[in-house]
C-alpha cells in the first residue's frame, strides 16, 4: 500500500515485520498472548472471586474475557453499549449489511496484539481505500481551489514529491528514523530504548509543528502547509501540529499509519463477538461459560460512584442504585469520567495521578456517513477517462472524503467528511442533515458534474466525539510536556510502587497507552491490567512466558526528572 507521503525507509518482504509495541514499552504481547503456557493463573483459593471491570469498550472486554479464563468472576459495567469507540451502526430502512464506523475503522498490521482477538472470534479484515493506497482507485488532492487527480504520488505535482521529501529527510535527520524502525523490527529492546531515551529527553517539549520548521528540510512555510493539509498515511495532520512530536514519533516508527485494514462488518463485532464467546480453555468455570452467561446476557449499568472502604477494598456504585464491593477493579472507561460522570474518592489514586488525569489532552473528532445506491464513482468521465468522484482530500470543510464499497452492483456508503479538532468543532451545532447538505456543496465545487445527491438512498448518520456524554472526546493526544503525566497512567498496573492504600484499582484502555487512538493501546493496557490483578490475587505467569510486568524493570518507560 502507498502512503500519502511514504516513510523514511522503503522494506522489503524478506525484513521482519513491525509490531506497535513500542519504543517506550518495548514488551511483545503477540509473543506474550500467543504462547501456549498462557497469560498465567491465580490459587485454587481465588477462583470466582468478583473484579470489577469499568467499560465495555475493546479494553474491558479483553480484560474481562482473560481474567474470566483465569477463573475470576469479572463483573462488566457498561454506561451505553459494548464496544465503546468501536461503534458500528447501520441506516434505518436499508440493508443491514450496509454499515458505517463512527469509532475506529482502519487498523494497522503492527497491531499484532489486536489481531489475535480478531483471529481468535473467527473475524475477517481487507484493505482499507486510504489516499493513494493500492486498493484505492484514486484520489483527488484538492487545495486553494485546484484540484489534482491521481493514482500514485508520482501523479501529483512536483512539489507533492517534494514534501515527501521533506518529511522523510526530517525524521531522518530529527528522529533516528531508519535506526529505530530497524531496531523495532529486529525488537533489539536495548537499540530501542538507547535511540528513544535521547530523544524523550531531546523532544518532551517539542511541538510537531516546531519539529517541522526545526528540520531544514522543512524551511519553506508552502510545504509545512502542504504537509499539514495532505500529510501522510491517512491524510492531513495539520489538527495534529500543537501536540507532542513524541505522539507523532510513535506512528511512524511503527508504521500505525500504514496499510490500514478494516473489519468485514463492522468493527464492533470484535468486543460483541468475545463477550458472547465461550473459551476452550477456561479455568473454574464449565464449559460453556461466557461473559454474557455470567452476567445473565446484559452488563451492570453506568457507573456513579466509586469509593475505598475498609480493607483496601473499592465500592461501586451504579446508575441502578446497586452497591457492590470488590477487591479490585479495573477502570477502561474514559479517564475524564473520573472528573465528571462518577463521584469519586480522592483517595482512589496518588495526588500525581489525578494531576495526570486532569491533564490529559484529548483530540475532537467527527464523520458524517450517507448510504448510496451503488458504487457511481467508479463510472468513467467521458471527457477524461477518469473516475468521476475519488477519495478526497482537501481544504474545504469535508477535509477527508472515503469511498467504501462491497462490490459493483451493491448498495455502498460515502463517509462524506472525516475531521479533526478546530474542522471537528465546526460541524458541532449542525444536525446531521445540516452538516450533510454543506458537505454537499463542498464536494460539488471539487465534482460540478456530479450529482450525488440522487444516488443517497437514506438518512445520514454522524457523530461527534466531542460530544458524547460518556467519552468527551476521540481519544488522548499528549501535548509537549506530557510525558511525565503518560509514564504515570501507563505505569499504574505496577502497583507494588504505589502505596498500599492506594492499590487495587487499575486503569486501563486506549488513552492509558502510549498509543492512543488506536485499538492496539487498548487490547496491550487491558492485558497490562490483567496481570496486575492476577499478582494481586497471588498468581503468577508461566516462566517460559514471562508478562509485562515480569520484565517491567528492564523494559521501564524512560523516567524524566521533576526537577
Amino acid at each position: 500500500m502507498t502512503s500519502t507521503v511514504p516513510t523514511a525507509v522503503q522494506h522489503t518482504d524478506a525484513q521482519p515485520p513491525i509490531t506497535m509495541f513500542g519504543p517506550d514499552f518495548p514488551y511483545a504481547y503477540d509473543d506474550f498472548l500467543a504462547h501456549p503456557a498462557g497469560l498465567g493463573q491465580i490459587p485454587a483459593t481465588e477462583h470466582g472471586r468478583e473484579v470489577a471491570v469499568i467499560g465495555g469498550g475493546l479494553s474491558g472486554i479483553v480484560t474481562a474475557y482473560e481474567l474470566m479464563k483465569m477463573g475470576l468472576r469479572p463483573v462488566v459495567y457498561e454506561a451505553d453499549m459494548i464496544g465503546g469507540r468501536l461503534r458500528t451502526v447501520g441506516f434505518d430502512g436499508c440493508d443491514p449489511e450496509l454499515t458505517a464506523e463512527m469509532g475506529a475503522m482502519r487498523f494497522p498490521p503492527s497491531s499484532t496484539a489486536l489481531q489475535h482477538y480478531i483471529d481468535l472470534v473467527g473475524l475477517t479484515t481487507r484493505p482499507f481505500p486510504n489516499p493513494l493506497a493500492e486498493v484505492t482507485p484514486s484520489t483527488v488532492v484538492d487545495l486553494k481551489g485546484e484540484s489534482h487527480y491521481a493514482r500514485t504520488l508520482d501523479d501529483l505535482p512536483g512539489v507533492y514529491r517534494q514534501v515527501a521529501e521533506a518529511w522523510s529527510a526530517c525524521l531522518e535527520e530529527g528522529a533516528d528514523f531508519s535506526d529505530m524502525n530497524q531496531a523495532m523490527r529486529e525488537r533489539d529492546v536495548p537499540r530501542i530504548r538507547e535511540i528513544w531515551a535521547k530523544l524523550v529527553e531531546k523532544l518532551d517539549n517539542q511541538t510537531f509543528y516546531g519539529f517541522l520548521c526545526d528540520s531544514e528540510a522543512f524551511k519553506s512555510f508552502r510545504h509545512r502547509e502542504i504537509f499539514g493539509q495532505v500529510g501522510f498515511g491517512t491524510g492531513g495532520w495539520d489538527t495534529d501540529f500543537p501536540n507532542s512530536i513524541l505522539e507523532i514519533l510513535r506512528v511512524v516508527y511503527t508504521e500505525a499509519d500504514d496499510h490500514h485494514r478494516g473489519i468485514v462488518g463492522g468493527s464492533q463485532q470484535l468486543p460483541l463477538r468475545l463477550w458472547e464467546r465461550e473459551p476452550g480453555k477456561i479455568v473454574h468455570w464449565a464449559q460453556g461459560t461466557s461473559l454474557s452467561s455470567l452476567h445473565g446476557g446484559t452488563p451492570r449499568p453506568a457507573v456513579t460512584r466509586l469509593h475505598r472502604t475498609a480493607g483496601n477494598r473499592i465500592t461501586v456504585t451504579d446508575s441502578s442504585g446497586d452497591i457492590r464491593t470488590f477487591p479490585a477493579v479495573v477502570f477502561t472507561a474514559q479517564s475524564w469520567m473520573l472528573l465528571s460522570k462518577i463521584e469519586c474518592d480522592d483517595e482512589l489514586f496518588p495526588i500525581d495521578h489525578w494531576t495526570a488525569i486532569e491533564r490529559t489532552h484529548y483530540m475532537e473528532s467527527s464523520k458524517l456517513f450517507v448510504p448510496v445506491d451503488r458504487p457511481f464513482w467508479l463510472d468513467k468521465d467521458e471527457e477524461t477517462g477518469r473516475d468521476v468522484m475519488s477519495m478526497t482530500l482537501t481544504d474545504r470543510m469535508t477535509r477527508g472524503t472515503y469511498l467504501l464499497d462491497d462490490g459493483p452492483d451493491k448498495p455502498a456508503v460515502i463517509c462524506l467528511s472525516y475531521t479533526w479538532c478546530d474542522d471537528s468543532l465546526k460541524w458541532l451545532p449542525l444536525s446531521a442533515h445540516e452538516r450533510m447538505e454543506v458537505m454537499l456543496k463542498s464536494l460539488g465545487e471539487i465534482y460540478p458534474n456530479v450529482d450525488i445527491r440522487k444516488h443517497i438512498i437514506g438518512n445520514p448518520v454522524t457523530v461527534s466525539w466531542e460530544n458524547e456524554p460518556y467519552f468527551m472526546g476521540a481519544f488522548k493526544a499528549n501535548l509537549p510536556g506530557h510525558y511525565r503525566y503518560q509514564r504515570r497512567l501507563f505505569t499504574h498496573f505496577m502497583q507494588d510502587r504505589l502505596p498500599e492504600d492506594k492499590r487495587g484499582i487499575y486503569l486501563a484502555g486506549d488513552d492509558i497507552s502510549w498509543t492512543a487512538g488506536w485499538a492496539e493501546g487498548a487490547v496491550q493496557t487491558a492485558l497490562n491490567a490483567v496481570w496486575g490483578v492476577m499478582r494481586q490475587f497471588g498468581g503468577a505467569t508461566d516462566a517460559t512466558n514471562p508478562g509485562p510486568g515480569d520484565r517491567y524493570d528492564e523494559i521501564a518507560p524512560v523516567e524524566l526528572p521533576d526537577d
